[in-house]
Formats: structure tokens, sequence, C-alpha cells
């Protein structure tokens, strides 16, 4: 399995394999620490491949020289929340920023149009679990979205009868509120991410709220996603895990499902796997699901045993779409649109993600430029800040409201913000006008410091 020949001097990795796996761990760190030079950092293959530790600890996307330049830069921030930093290179991020992030979730929405149109109150919660998980396909990207700028913005439309709107309402914390809503189904979102920065990986923890409405029968759904690890930021071929539980439990009946994520094990084992089942207000399970968040996701009614029943089969219920292939940034077609102004309304606002100068320069491959325009976007809120500041002004968000409430999640509390209703007022208007579509990012600056009155836009 190792390469014997060409590390005989330094012991072998794969050889340590005879004495356990703690020893394999151990040996790893030394085989890694003795190349490189570095203490207390893991390489992971997340393959579970053939390649001794020294190999896997030379892939990745840095250069001998930036790889030592960044470890020696990021080093301090072991063990800190790095959500609000601002110094990180353009070379890691994709041409998305987390505003549209959050739209993604949207792709597969026809799997909630079905959840509102079914009678089954457990086959509800099957598709709308399944919405949930299909979204992590696109989270296994590895490259990072840009932060949005304090009353950035994020629209979309033309998809599945869809309006959604997402606004950046805070930067320290950073904080990001999202609505979407269509004939079939409402969705509310508070996001506020937390990190703690390892060294060579990043645990991230979704505090946030995620709330469905179903509008048919008023039914209520809450979300409540597992964390996620990023491994091998700095050495090695980074990659992306999410162990551990999703629940989503329906507010009005109390039933509800629990999906494990299995956590990638040795040499790859149990990579994307997802397995649980559809609980009733006693807990009591009634349907098993079972998949990838990788490939699909399957179902199957099953006894109080939680074992199948007999006459049933496994039934598949979402399988991720057809993907462009090589694409440079590993998007699905769907997420394309989310960067083009296929999905934008007319009048697009010129707070919008789309529009950020960095994250076009990026999505056209000129990654000089792109570092340029997000220091000066970043310089330019910090002034903004400070000139809010010295007028005793606070920022208020255009399209949510905070509330009073505070909501306690796994990962910490979250203030909760609520959506206005303006946006809707807003779009209705503007869809009522001559406006035309717009279709030359050039034409519009992006400025998310214009707080204007929306009459005069």
């Amino acid at each position: 399995m190792g390469t014997p020949n060409k590390n005989e001097n330094k012991a072998g990795f794969f050889a340590s394999m005879t004495s356990g796996f703690s020893m394999f761990s151990s040996a790893m760190h030394r085989s890694v620490n003795g190349l490189l030079g570095y203490e207390g950092v893991e390489v992971i293959n997340p393959e579970g491949g053939k390649e001794d530790a020294e190999e896997e600890a030379q892939r990745g996307r840095w250069r001998d020289e930036e790889r030592d330049s960044y470890w020696k830069m990021m080093q301090k921030y072991i063990g800190s929340d790095i959500t609000s930093m601002v110094t990180l290179p353009v070379l890691i991020f994709e041409p998305m920023t987390m505003l549209q992030k959050m739209a993604e979730l949207m792709e597969y929405s026809h799997l909630l149009d079905q959840a509102d149109e079914c009678e089954d109150p457990y086959m509800r919660l099957v598709y709308a679990s399944s919405w949930a998980i299909s979204v992590y396909f696109a989270y296994q990207r590895t490259l990072k979205p840009f932060n949005p700028i304090l009353g950035e913005t994020y629209e979309m439309v033309n998809h599945r009868g869809i309006t959604f709107i997402s606004e950046q309402v805070s930067h320290h914390p950073p904080m990001s509120a999202g609505h979407a809503e269509n004939e079939h189904f409402t969705y509310d979102v508070t996001s506020k991410l937390k990190t703690k920065f390892l060294g060579n990986s990043v645990d991230v923890y979704p505090v946030g709220r995620t709330r469905v409405t179903l509008k048919r029968d008023g039914v209520v759904l809450d979300l409540v996603p597992p964390p996620t690890k990023v491994n091998n930021l700095i050495f090695g071929r980074t990659w992306v895990d999410s162990p551990g539980e999703m629940v989503m439990t329906n507010l009005t009946t109390g039933d509800k499902v629990v999906l494990y994520f299995q956590p990638c094990g040795w040499f790859g084992a149990n990579r994307y796997e997802v397995d649980g089942y559809v609980y009733n207000a006693d807990e009591e399970p009634k349907i098993l699901m079972t998949g990838k968040w990788s490939e699909s996701l399957s179902y199957q009614p099953c006894d109080s045993e939680g074992e199948p029943l007999p006459g049933t089969e496994l039934k598949e219920v979402w399988h991720v779409a057809e993907t462009p292939p090589n694409d440079k940034f590993q998007y699905t077609y769907f997420a394309h649109k989310l960067n083009s102004f296929d999905t934008a309304p007319k009048k697009l606002l010129a707070s919008d993600s789309r529009l950020r100068p960095d994250r076009w320069a990026l999505e056209k491959g000129d990654l000089s430029k792109a570092g340029a325009e997000k220091s000066s976007l970043e310089e330019r809120q910090r002034a903004e800040k400070r000139n809010r500041e010295a007028k005793g002004h606070n920022f208020m968000p255009k399209w949510f409201d905070m509330t009073e409430e505070v909501t306690t999640t796994p990962w910490g509390e979250l203030e909760i913000y609520r959506y206005n209703g303006k946006y809707t007022e807003h779009r209705n208007a503007v869809d009522n006008s001559d406006a035309i579509v717009i279709d030359d990012v050039q034409s519009i600056e992006f400025d998310p410091w214009q707080f204007g009155d929306l009459s005069e836009e």
C-alpha cells in the first residue's frame, strides 16, 4: 500500500497499520511534521488511498512558498472564530457570496411543493427533509464564498415561481437573513455562522434558525442542521465533511425526522452516507431513510422496531441533478444561474451580490483585480462604519426587522430577524412598472451603502 522504496528512510507511513489506529494517527503526525517541519497539523486523505502522509501533504492549491507564508499568518488564529476575518487571500474564494449560497437551497424546491401537496404527514417529512439534505451536494465545494458587505442583498426570481430575497443584516457578528416564497411554501432563515480554526481544518457551527411553512395546512417545519468540518485547509487536498444529526421537526404535530450524517472513516469508509427515520409525535419510527447526500436519498415504510415492512421496497425520493463536466468551480447548472441575470428581477437592487466587482473579477479569472476590489470594498465598509458612528446612526436593514426574540441553538443563542414584507411591495411595484430586465453588469455600480427611499429608486 505504501511506497517503501521511495520512503525507506522515513519509516513508511502505512507500516504502522499493524500497530493499530492510535499508532496510525501518531505516525501520520510524525511523518508530516518530519517532512514539513510543522507541529500539530493533521493531513487526511479523504479517499483513504494508497499515498502516505508526505505525498498527501504535498497536494492542494498552495505552492510551497504560499503555503509557508499562509501557515505563518494563520497560526495565531488557532482555536479562534475566523468568521469575520477579512485578510484571507482571494485565491481560496469562489465567485459567490454567502447570500447566494443561501439561495442554493432553492435548487430542489419542488420537494417542498410536494411536501405541501402531500396528505401523509410522514411522507411530508420525507420530502421536506430530502430538500434540506439536497443542498449538501453544493456544500462539498471547498472554495470559500465571499462574506457579504453590510447591507448587501441577493434577489432571485424565475425559478419555480419563487421570489427570494436575502440581506446581510449585521457585520459583527456576521449575520444574514433570508425569505423565499411561492404558492406552496414560505422559507425564513436567520443565519449566524460560528467557526473554530484548528490549524489545518476549521469547524463550522450553523448558529441559525430555519423555518418552512407549508401553505395548504399551515404546517411549520423547523430545521437544525449538523456542523461541518473543512479538512486540509493548508496541507493536503481540501475536503468537507458534515458528521452529526440533522433534525427537522413538525412544530404543528410534533412529528420529526432525524437523519445521521456518517463521519468519513479510515480509507473513506461511510463517506457521504445518511441514515435515519421519520418518527411520529410518540417517537415511534414510521419511515426509514437512507442514501448519500452526494447522490440520492430513498425511503421505505418500517415497523416500530425500524425494520422495513414486508412487501415494501426502497423508493428514491431525490437524486442529484446533472452537473457540468469538469466545472472550474464545481458549480451545478443552478449555481451558475444564481450568478447570472437569468434569475435576476426587473430593476435589480444596486446592493445585489451579482454586482460585486471582486466577485465579478474572480468569475472572469482575474485574481489580481479581484483581490484589489475585495480590499477596496472592505475599506469602504470600514469607512462607512466610521461615518455612521460619527453621526450616531445605527444600521437598519431594509427588508428584515430585528425582533426581541432570542432562540437557543446547539451552538449558542441567536437573535431573530423577521421578514417585514417591504420587498414584496417593492417587487410588485417594479414588476407593474415599465422597468426592463437588467442584463449588463457594467450598467449598475455595486452600492450597498445607499439607503434611500424605495420610491426614489
